[in-house]
């Protein structure tokens, strides 16, 4: 029997587009944020580190407590729609706000600075956002293969967002005057890019009302729709072994990015040339765009998720381990080569991963008799925040620790040392450890045995 379809192309495509919005803040901070603080307000890596690591104690429980606000919000607009909306007005103000701490503050004062904008993006605006938005796949269609193609659909804005924002922000900063000045400009520039694109995506999509999303259940007399409070959302998420495992996946995905997004360092000290960080962008971005669009196609033929998923992060394993020999070698080409072999590989999880997600939380209906589909997506935000936030405070961390000096041109050889460290190796065993990680999630067959029992059960 044929699934029932919800979204037209036009749907898929608007809500792929608030990938862009979350892109311009989250690349744009990811990427940028230390060199910004290290090189042109400077600041102590090691500091902003610390800072960075002490700004995720507010993120702790926000995460779960915006998903099951989102749980019990009924509007218009629906549950997850004014939170994302709303949201985003505030990621734009932090986002201009931590690129234009005045060069003339005192040290301290620009330390507080920097904390408190940040700590509000990623504790508050951004977690808001981001959860609703990723919600929205499992509140607007019922439809699997429609999940799935709006994953594609979102993570290939997200990356050629990313690709943008990495190849031309350097120029783009020196063409509104460098300095501080230009990065206040830029930062600015985006934030209200970002602000409007996430309106337009949050008004393409209609949420199910609560009837539908339920009426394939209607008969099923343990079917309530039960209230419960932060707690019990975090035991009924802690019960869930593979959302356990995605929130895994998801920190060290964050945590391995973070890493790459310290190419800048490494193109600017080791490679001599920060020019190539846009390039070894493109080596990334591409070769994701091109495997999101053919994971559709891939996850229908391989029925399912879990196969793609798995071999799909073999390759990518085996391109980062290439890469740290190409590295060795100081051959750029192969270099470039193999992170975009390893790019390709990783390329289908990011796609899949909001249907995942949701078979996460059919999951925990399906032994809990809840539906928790906000709370559930919590992981996404979580993910996001503590794994890029610890990425970054790791990578200032280890700066701070081998010698950098953002004043000199030449760093010494300790430093150096830490940069083929951070760039090559580290996201070479991040990628091996999610490979073991994913080659236990087969949520997907979990469910259908599941179900199969329930069907015994009824039939009996």
């Amino acid at each position: 029997m044929q699934e029932k379809t919800y979204l037209k192309w036009y749907n898929k495509v608007g809500y792929g587009s608030g990938d862009i919005a979350g892109n311009v803040v989250y690349a744009f901070l990811s990427s940028f944020v230390m060199i910004y603080l290290t090189n042109t307000i400077g600041l102590n890596p090691g500091i902003v580190g610390t800072l960075i690591a002490a700004s995720k104690f507010f993120d702790g429980v926000t995460d779960i407590f915006f998903g099951a606000m989102i749980d019990k919000t009924k509007t218009r607009l629906g549950k997850a729609r004014p939170w994302m909306l709303y949201a985003y007005v505030g990621c734009a103000v932090t986002l201009a706000a931590i690129f234009a701490i005045p060069v003339n503050l005192g040290k301290t004062s620009q330390y507080a600075w920097f904390f408190i904008a940040y700590t509000l993006l990623n504790a508050v605006f951004y977690t808001a956002n981001n959860i609703a938005y990723s919600a929205l796949t499992a509140l607007v269609t019922k439809n699997s293969k429609e999940r799935v193609q709006m994953g594609s659909y979102r993570f290939i804005f997200a990356f050629g967002t990313s690709l943008l924002i990495q190849s031309i922000t350097i120029n783009a900063v020196a063409y509104c005057g460098g300095g501080a000045s230009g990065w206040r400009t830029v930062a600015i520039i985006y934030s209200l890019i970002g602000l409007v694109v996430n309106t337009i995506s949050a008004l393409s999509v209609r949420e199910l009302s609560e009837e539908e999303l339920n009426e394939a259940e209607k008969g099923d007399p343990e079917n309530t729709q039960e209230k419960y409070g932060l707690v019990a959302a975090a035991r009924i998420l802690i019960s869930n072994k593979f959302y356990l495992m995605i929130c895994g996946v998801y920190i060290l995905q964050q945590i391995y990015g973070a890493m790459l997004n310290m190419g800048i360092y490494y193109m600017t000290y080791v490679l001599k040339n920060e020019n190539l960080y846009g390039v070894f962008s493109w080596a990334i971005n591409i070769p994701l765009i091109v495997a999101l669009v053919f994971t559709p196609t891939l996850v229908a033929r391989w029925k399912g998720m879990y196969r793609l998923n798995l071999r799909g992060y073999m390759l990518g394993t085996f391109g980062r381990a290439m890469v740290v020999v190409a590295g060795y070698y100081g051959s750029v080409p192969l270099m470039l080569f193999f992170t975009g072999v390893a790019a390709f590989g990783q390329g289908p999880w990011q796609g899949d991963m909001n249907a995942v997600i949701a078979s996460c939380s059919e999951y925990t209906y399906l032994t809990t008799k809840k539906r928790v589909d906000g709370t559930m997506y919590s992981c996404t935000s979580l993910g996001v925040k503590l794994g890029g936030g610890l990425g970054t405070a790791i990578a200032g961390w280890m700066l701070a620790a081998s010698g950098f000096d953002g004043t000199l041109a030449v760093q010494p050889e300790s430093c150096m040392n830490m940069l083929y460290f951070m760039y090559l190796w580290i996201p070479m065993f991040i990628s091996l450890v999610i490979t073991l990680v994913l080659s236990r999630m087969n949520v997907e067959e979990t469910n259908e045995k599941l179900k199969q029992e329930m069907e015994a059960e009824v039939s009996v």
